[in-house]
């Protein structure tokens, strides 16, 4: 079976896809306190590998079944630092693995010879930024590496540093990552997703082009954008991506900005306008891998898979 990164770097240079919102498919099922394990455990999401693998396993397949390439890992918050928010820390590992065997097993049952699917760890921002004096760098970095741990023993096949709002951040969970790789003797292809603010840069003040500058020397397969905005609000980030980045270029929006209707929020972007806009970043900007954060559904997946015959 082929690897993420020979996949990443067929010379016809396929457009791979990543799934939608894994948030958002657990809000649409109207999940009760008892479906996450209990009340203390109600809205943890990650818990739901433990708790109720099958409804992790029902999104996993309606993306792939969409036309996904890549499905991220239920895993976005599961690092013993957000966890402890529940009381539950000391399952991280545990999460992660589960995790990542859960989707693993899914990817399996829909990857060919001629269309394989793949298994990226998703590793989310934490709650707390080390430029903001939240938390020490070694103590994110060990946090970082348990949950590392965990993904790579359950199976995935590229490890995801997603919807980063600090340099400082990234860079100690890529420190976690090399550490975790050198002591497993393993060899995982990396990505890392950017979040822009509507501000123009990350949350703590960061310009594309200093995050760049910061991260060009590190050994990334993979780096873009992610989260926070639609696609018009990425586009003069792609284009600097583009003219000045040594790696491939991710685009993986919001269905356009959220909207706070009775303080839930609202994603309007359709699936054929999400389209159509990622399309002009595939041949404008030579994007490479395209997918949908918050709001996007399989609808939204589906329409993006398209794109592969269309181009």
């Amino acid at each position: 079976m082929s690897s993420f990164r020979s996949f990443l770097n067929r010379k016809d240079k396929p457009i791979i896809i990543f799934d939608g919102a894994t948030g958002t498919s657990f809000q649409n099922m109207n999940l009760t306190a008892l479906d996450f394990g209990g009340e203390e455990l109600e809205g943890c999401n990650e818990h739901l590998v433990i708790s109720k693998p099958e409804m992790v396993m029902n999104v996993h397949k309606a993306f792939l079944k969409a036309g996904s390439n890549v499905i991220e890992t239920n895993t976005f918050g599961a690092s013993s630092i957000v966890l402890e928010e529940y009381k539950i820390a000391l399952k991280a590992y545990e999460i992660n693995k589960k995790a990542a065997l859960i989707a693993k097993k899914c990817a399996n049952e829909f990857s060919t010879p001629d269309d394989p699917k793949f298994v990226a760890g998703s590793i989310g921002p934490t709650t707390k930024l080390p430029t903001l004096g939240h938390i020490g760098f070694d103590d994110l970095k060990n946090s970082y590496k348990e949950q590392i741990n965990g993904l790579i023993d359950g199976g995935v096949d590229i490890l995801l540093i997603e919807t980063c709002q600090d340099v400082l951040q990234i860079k100690s969970a890529m420190t976690a990552i090399k550490e975790s790789i050198s002591e497993k003797n393993v060899d995982m292809p990396i990505m890392v997703s950017i979040t822009m603010e509507t501000t123009g840069t990350m949350l703590v003040g960061s310009d594309i082009a200093s995050a760049l500058t910061i991260l060009q020397p590190y050994k990334i397969d993979v780096l873009g954008l992610n989260c926070a905005t639609g696609p018009v609000q990425m586009k003069e980030h792609i284009k600097y991506l583009s003219e000045n980045s040594p790696f491939a270029i991710s685009c993986i929006p919001n269905a356009g900005l959220p909207e706070n209707i009775g303080g839930v929020a609202h994603y309007k972007l359709t699936p054929i306008e999400l389209k159509m806009q990622l399309m002009n970043f595939i041949y404008d900007y030579g994007v490479q891998i395209i997918g949908g954060c918050c709001g996007t559904t399989p609808e939204h997946i589906k329409n993006l898979s398209n794109l592969v015959s269309e181009i």
